[in-house]
């Protein structure tokens, strides 16, 4: 298993290289964003340790970067900012999980190897229950265990947490679901945060699922409360 770290500070990255590789992955570093980014192109990555602060750009503007080129290597990034706000413009960025430093090595490696197994971690964390894996919706084919989208246009990877959201709202279908119910359900925020962040990924999931995402019918607006999925 190959992991890219980037990270600026050369006595964490050396330390956490040293466990990663006792551990028995291929470590490869960058100290820089772009370095990062240049190396991320030539691929057979299994995960992406991003940290946020970088000499250059940031982590938050190097995981959107990889998602725009339709890069889907799963992203752990590291934070020395623990703010609600911070860990969802981490998510909206494209990241699939976060940590903030200073952090247990032990948790460390649990959420790598976690991300490794990102099929079977998300079958876990979403679990079989009483809805299916596979969605039609609008024409379009949602497998959810494998994070994909199939559409006229072809096959598009979703991030984790673009799929955990999504879920949440199909298992709602027809209710109107508040913003502050999403971070709490969704991803166990319970402070004080701005819920505008979750309106980012509102518009990613209209782009994927609607024929129109500036007049949505599938995921709407319910003005004063938050959104409501209606696949009819």
């Amino acid at each position: 298993m190959k992991i890219l770290l980037i990270e600026d500070e050369a006595n964490i990255a050396e330390g956490l290289r040293f466990n990663l590789e006792a551990e028995g992955f291929e470590v490869e570093l960058a100290a820089d964003g772009e370095s990062g980014l240049s190396i991320a192109k030539d691929g057979g990555l299994d995960v992406i340790v991003l940290d946020v602060m970088l000499p250059d750009i940031d982590g938050f503007e190097v995981a959107k970067t990889l998602r725009e080129r339709a890069d889907h290597t799963p992203v752990l990034m590291l934070t020395a900012r623990g703010r609600p706000e911070d860990v969802l413009e981490g998510f909206a960025a494209g990241a699939d999980d976060y940590l903030a430093k200073p952090f247990d090595l032990n948790i460390f490696l649990a959420r790598v190897n976690g991300l490794i197994r990102r099929s079977e971690w998300a079958e876990r964390r979403f679990g079989a229950g009483r809805t299916a894996e596979i969605y039609k919706i609008n024409g379009r084919t949602l497998d959810l265990k494998n994070l994909e989208l199939v559409s006229k246009d072809g096959v598009h990877q979703m991030t984790l947490m673009e799929i955990k959201l999504l879920r949440y709202l199909i298992e709602h279908e027809g209710e109107a679901v508040s913003r502050k119910t999403i971070l709490e359900d969704v991803w166990g925020l319970q402070e004080d945060t701005d819920t505008r962040a979750i309106d980012n990924f509102i518009v990613r999931l209209r782009k994927y699922l609607e024929d129109d995402p500036a007049n949505p019918r599938i995921v709407r607006t319910v003005r004063g409360v938050g959104y409501k999925f209606v696949n009819s």
